[in-house]
């Protein structure tokens, strides 16, 4: 599909695989992509899989978009946060297979999703903006809001804290660890138990489940439109 969004299709489990350089970093085309493989995975009724390169999903946004000017850096926040409001009210159930690292978009990745796993190893996962001079944009805030711990989302959002992976499930950003040679079938038994059930159900369940956060989300974009720009 994309030299940055690989779809691979089979036993009606789509896996997008992410590969943009190496730090899998999210810029304008990169959620171009993501859109256009989540356009297909719709059209193939297909639980998605979402996962990167051996040691690392995402490190987090582009940051020569980022650093370009306000009218970009808005632009690629605004397009990043709509995609995770995408990924949460997704028809199909969306696993990411996190091989290792996922700072900042790349946890925001993580939290927009059904269900995540990750993998042994020394890797960091979180939110990085305040360490990094970045004031946390309102979409993210209540993003993590909604999905880490209520302990996690205060040393997570404002004091930067980052998680090793057993610590991520405990505050929120991975629901299961593996070991690294493990991730593909893990996700992929996953992916085969999602199929199980009731696609119908699932998606008004989840729309219903998650009305206020993407009430939420809606309010916090044009927030954040607004105060970046």
């Amino acid at each position: 599909m994309s030299e940055l969004i690989s779809y691979h299709l089979e036993d009606g489990i789509a896996t997008l695989t992410l590969s943009n350089g190496k730090v899998n970093a999210i810029s304008p085309d990169v959620i171009a992509a993501f859109n256009g493989a989540l356009d297909q995975a719709v059209q193939d009724r297909a639980v998605v899989i979402i996962t990167g390169q051996p040691g690392i999903l995402s490190g987090g946004y582009d940051l020569k978009v980022m650093t370009a000017g306000p009218k970009e850096a808005v632009s690629l926040v605004t397009a990043g946060s709509t995609l995770a409001r995408r990924m949460l009210s997704h028809p199909f159930p969306i696993i990411v297979a996190c091989p290792g690292h996922a700072v900042a978009k790349g946890a925001f990745l993580l939290l927009s999703a059904d269900y995540r796993i990750g993998v042994e190893g020394p890797f960091s996962i979180g939110l990085n903006e305040v360490q990094i001079g970045m004031t946390m944009h309102h979409a993210g805030i209540e993003l993590a809001r909604d999905r880490l711990r209520r302990s996690a989302f205060h040393r997570s959002v404002i004091n930067a804290e980052m998680f090793d992976p057993n610590s991520a499930v405990d505050a929120g950003f991975l629901d299961k660890v593996v070991p690294a040679e493990q991730l593909q079938e893990a996700a992929l038994s996953a992916a085969r138990q999602l199929k199980k059930i009731n696609m119908n159900a699932h998606k008004h369940t989840k729309l219903k489940v998650r009305k206020a956060l993407l009430d939420s989300l809606d309010d916090a974009i044009i927030r954040d439109q607004e105060h970046m720009g």
